[in-house]
């Protein structure tokens, strides 16, 4: 688990770029409303979630620094006997301060008048508050019918001489670099997607549904994690189905003689793990299969050998299509390089973190020791009936990179064996 000193450390370092005399709001966010009477399953706003510690919805964080000096409030939901009959507890001021390290911790419903005291210069011993940080991130809802934005547009007109800024690049810039314990985490949750794998593997055979498939995976990886759920919803596709990038609903039945494309992750302390694999439901690869699958698979090694500090994402791109490009020139999938475009049209590789596509950093942006990244070239040959994809999950190291996804076997003999050996 990450350390509570070390949510103390974050906080401190995102002081550091904040303008003397402000005020930053951090919300922890609310649920989203799914139909009339029901909401969607509350999802913390992981930016929250990254200073504090904590999960619990309705909460907020408040980062002062003026003239010098930094103080921290944290604010959490109050008792309500009713509420906790039909939703569970709640955390207390107690409890929220230890899992968070913030040591004074208020009930929210104190957070107006806090942020009028501190706008209006009427905060203790603290100066003139010109600026307000707010995570402007889209749709992000800290109310029923209120999001951060609409939030930034009542305070501008409340407090007329307040600059409002977006905090949210600060902190997911901050967030691109893991430490220690975040990769600790982001290795669990690695473990997980590794069994629940093997065991979708264990189940595939011809007539088998996707969904079969994608059920398997989940029910494993929550079994093993403690119910802590899904990096994303997991894109299973058989025979054609695998040449749609983000295939939707796994409701088709998988021939025998067709591959299965799965993508697919668990999360551990909302670390999400991004890993896809390639597999044949009959046990072995057909020539073309195999051919096709050897060139991906050849590209995935090989961006991990050139993946390291200073190389950008768009570099790892051009590296890749230029890759894939020559061996289907070289095997005759394309008659000429630029018609690469027909059979690989998605990036090689995104940041990974809190989020499956963690934000904070561009493509241009250098890679630098402690993040990690996919790797995930791949090849759509919808006339084939055939769409092969081969991600890894890469941590980039001083001279660099580990693959930290490598005990998820990949190789043709070891997928081939596997199947070989299966009761």
């Amino acid at each position: 688990m990450i350390p509570v000193s070390e949510y103390v450390s974050r906080r401190q370092k995102l002081f550091d770029h904040l303008e003397d005399g402000s005020l930053a709001i951090i919300f922890s966010g609310v649920a989203k409303k799914m139909s009339y009477d029901d909401d969607y399953p509350f999802e913390v706003n992981r930016n929250f979630y990254y200073l504090t510690g904590i999960e619990q919805e309705d909460s907020v964080l408040l980062l002062l620094s003026s003239e010098g000096e930094r103080k921290e409030f944290l604010l959490v939901s109050p008792f309500d006997p009713v509420k906790e009959k039909w939703y569970g507890k709640r955390l207390t001021p107690e409890e929220a301060r230890e899992l968070s390290g913030v040591r004074n911790v208020l009930l929210n419903n104190a957070l107006n008048a806090r942020v009028d005291s501190a706008l209006r210069g009427s905060f203790g011993d603290f100066g003139d508050i010109k600026t307000v940080y707010l995570d402007l991130e889209k749709e992000n809802k800290i109310a029923e019918s209120t999001s951060t934005n609409e939030y930034k547009q009542s305070l501008e007109t409340a407090y007329p001489g307040v600059t409002v800024k977006d905090i949210y690049p600060i902190i997911t810039r901050q967030r691109l670099i893991k430490s220690a314990a975040e990769i600790a985490e982001f290795e669990k949750a690695v473990a997980h997607t590794r069994l629940g794998i093997q065991s979708v593997m264990a189940l595939a055979r011809p007539g088998i549904t996707e969904y079969e498939l994608a059920d398997q995976f989940l029910h494993t990886i929550n079994d093993d994690s403690g119910f802590q759920g899904l990096s994303f919803n997991t894109i299973m596709a058989g025979g054609r189905h695998a040449t749609t990038l983000h295939y939707p609903l796994p409701r088709g039945v998988i021939s025998r003689g067709e591959c299965v494309l799965m993508d697919l992750g668990a999360r551990h302390s909302y670390y999400c793990a991004d890993v896809s694999r390639t597999i044949p439901v009959s046990g072995k690869f057909n020539d073309y299969q195999r051919m096709v699958y050897e060139i991906v698979l050849g590209c995935n090694k090989a961006v991990a050998s050139f993946a390291k500090p200073g190389i950008t994402l768009l570099e790892l791109q051009n590296f890749a299509k230029e890759y894939l490009a020559g061996e289907c020139l070289s095997k005759g999938i394309i008659t000429r390089k630029e018609d690469i475009a027909k059979y690989y049209y998605h990036s090689i590789s995104h940041q990974i973190g809190l989020d499956t596509h963690d934000p904070g950093g561009d493509k241009s942006l250098p890679l630098a020791p402690g993040m990690i990244i996919s790797d995930e070239p791949g090849l759509y040959i919808a006339e084939a009936n055939f769409g092969c994809r081969i991600e890894d999950d890469l941590l980039i190291t001083d001279g660099g990179c580990r693959v930290l996804t490598s005990s998820i076997i990949k190789e043709v003999a070891d997928i081939e064996a596997f199947y070989a050996h299966r009761k």
